[in-house]
């Protein structure tokens, strides 16, 4: 509700208006916004992914038959966003909020109470593009020791997007953190969408940022 509220407000601040005209499409802001799962989009655009969109072999043989790269300790989490990068993201027309995040790709997230395989994350795409990304904070230091060491190992394996193991930050979770939340909006790109700019480098907060040539 925060977020869409946002996003809709924010364009009829700027443009009077409900509707978005981006590069000739229409985005459509009045209606509330689709929800998807990770594995409904997966299983919506990959007609040869069964029921169980978190059979491992079965994940694999699906990135070798479309050519997506992975390593052989990644499991069926990592397995699933590549995936889903490949075959779903650009069929996002949306406005869609994406749900049901991998713990495995999430290093920060809260999993689900009643599904620990997921985490209570979300990402909102328009146009194909990640515009926002929120979730719960995970908040128990065990835990969240346990991701930054697969974290790390995944990083000393070559793994650019994983992170380092934060001491200083377990060692505030050992002393306690309340429940909190958190919501990351993609400024550039709102700005992009609000604007009609086809580049990023139109819309960047800091000029300084760009290019001499």
């Amino acid at each position: 509700g925060l977020t869409q509220t946002l996003i809709r407000e924010s364009a009829r601040a700027v443009l009077g208006t409900d509707q978005l005209s981006y590069q000739d499409q229409i985005i459509d802001l009045k209606s509330d916004f689709e929800i998807m799962t990770i594995e409904e989009g997966l299983i919506q655009h990959n007609p040869d992914l069964t029921d169980d969109p978190r059979d491992l072999k079965q994940l694999r043989s699906i990135c070798d038959e479309r050519g997506i790269k992975y390593e052989n300790d990644h499991g069926a989490g990592k397995l699933q966003i590549e995936l889903f990068e490949a075959t779903v993201e650009k069929h996002l027309a949306g406005p869609v909020f994406v749900t049901g995040y991998p713990a495995e790709v999430s290093p920060l997230a809260r999993c689900k109470d009643d599904d620990t395989f997921l985490t209570d994350r979300f990402e909102l795409f328009i146009l194909g593009r990640e515009i926002a990304n929120g979730f719960s904070e995970l908040n128990d230091p065990e835990d969240q020791a346990r991701r930054f060491q697969d974290q790390a190992q995944a990083k000393a394996k070559g793994d650019d997007e994983a992170m380092y193991f934060d001491d200083d930050y377990i060692k505030a979770l050992e002393y306690g953190m309340p429940p909190a939340a958190g919501l990351g909006i993609g400024i550039d790109r709102l700005i992009m969408l609000l604007t009609d700019s086809p580049s990023i480098r139109d819309v960047l907060l800091f000029p300084h940022l760009k290019p001499e040539s």
